[in-house]
């Protein structure tokens, strides 16, 4: 056993080594051959074999042949900075072919070997839910349609109706008619913002400072909604330009800023907008060996009391909310236009931490420089 494997293993206190066992996600440590050194309980369930038949074996004689994850390991040491990427096919003759995430890690500590974490179950599921969320806002395009003809041509129709009436009517008459018109002009915007998902338009998109966007959506939040919440802005000052659209991009965090602060449903609560350039972030996609860079990282996060369990799964769905006044229509039009731009959105929530992360790609011409 090497230095590093026995500093992995029994040459850490005893604790230490139980954390590091009993991890539920495979932990493999290589060598600059790519010969495994160490291996956790989690990976010898994850290849199905035991640390007696993986140690000291190359780690191209366990996965199949043409693996990325070898190329992954390359590029640490040649880079000697980590690398996370998402949808990476790993096959074996035992386990065949499994979806998953892969950060490699290099141990700055201990030149010429690199840690990976395997994590079999996080972002493949969660660019299922992307596709569900894309789905679902196809499904709404369709339903928008009909309510915009079935819907809004008879509210026209009724909203005349009342108004005729209010002319004749007595002084209770008229406040009943009044009730009239503002019901069916709250259901006529409710329509309007449904009808915003049957737009299939490629989305026009240039390069636009993130920060620009961010900094507009602070100045709205402060002076209205969020007025007395504290909003902390910890941004990476090189970020290059997102390649999107800035007004859309306004109304995808103004919306995000908007539910944080009615999370936080008070004026002693704290809201952090962070930016962040990931390298290392790559996303597969469906149908395709293409893997998308999505570098430019975007937080909102809040100090409020979280989501709820049984809703993660259906946050960005349409007509999910919590909100007794609510929609449920902002997160699933958050979800479409951040889908528009070749991103993904993802949420993570525990008390008193909410985090509502965008990754978006960045734009490639000659003012996206970042070292």
């Amino acid at each position: 056993m090497s230095q590093v494997a026995h500093a992995l293993g029994t040459g850490v206190p005893p604790e230490a080594n139980v954390i590091l066992k009993s991890m539920p996600h495979p932990v493999i440590l290589v060598d600059r051959e790519s010969r495994i050194e160490y291996v956790n309980d989690s990976a010898e369930e994850f290849f199905a074999a035991s640390s007696a038949m993986l140690l000291g074996h190359r780690l191209s004689e366990v996965v199949a042949f043409g693996s990325p994850v070898l190329a992954l390991i390359e590029q640490v040491f040649e880079r000697g900075v980590s690398v996370n990427e998402y949808g990476v096919e790993i096959g074996t003759p035992r386990i065949g072919d499994r979806q998953v995430d892969i950060q490699v890690t290099p141990l700055a500590e201990y030149p010429g070997h690199v840690l990976l974490l395997l994590q079999v179950r996080t972002m493949a599921q969660k660019m299922d839910r992307q596709l569900t969320h894309r789905g679902a806002a196809r499904s709404v395009t369709g339903m928008a349609a009909i309510l915009a003809h079935e819907i809004k041509n008879p509210l026209s129709g009724i909203r005349g109706a009342a108004q005729l009436l209010e002319l004749s009517g007595s002084p209770d008459d008229k406040t009943l008619t009044r009730l009239i018109c503002e019901e069916t002009d709250r259901i006529c915007k409710l329509v309007d913002r449904m009808e915003v998902f049957s737009d299939e338009r490629p989305v026009p998109r240039e390069p636009v400072n993130i920060h620009l966007v961010l900094g507009h959506v602070k100045q709205l939040a402060t002076t209205g909604f969020a007025r007395g919440i504290r909003i902390v802005e910890e941004y990476d000052p090189s970020l290059p330009p997102v390649l999107g659209d800035k007004d859309q991009l306004i109304q995808v965090f103004l919306n995000l800023v908007k539910n944080a602060a009615e999370a936080i449903g008070n004026p002693d609560g704290e809201i952090v907008l962070t930016t962040a350039y990931r390298p290392g972030v790559r996303l597969s996609m469906p149908g395709s060996r293409d893997r998308v860079s999505l570098p430019l990282e975007i937080c909102v996060i809040d100090d409020g009391p979280g989501v709820a369990d049984d809703l993660m799964e259906h946050l960005f769905d349409p007509f999910v909310t919590t909100k007794s006044s609510g929609t449920g229509l902002g997160l699933a039009l958050v979800a479409k236009i951040i889908g528009d731009h070749g991103g993904i959105i993802e949420c993570e929530s525990l008390p008193r931490r909410t985090i509502f992360r965008v990754l978006l790609p960045m734009h490639t011409g000659a003012t996206a420089n970042h070292n």
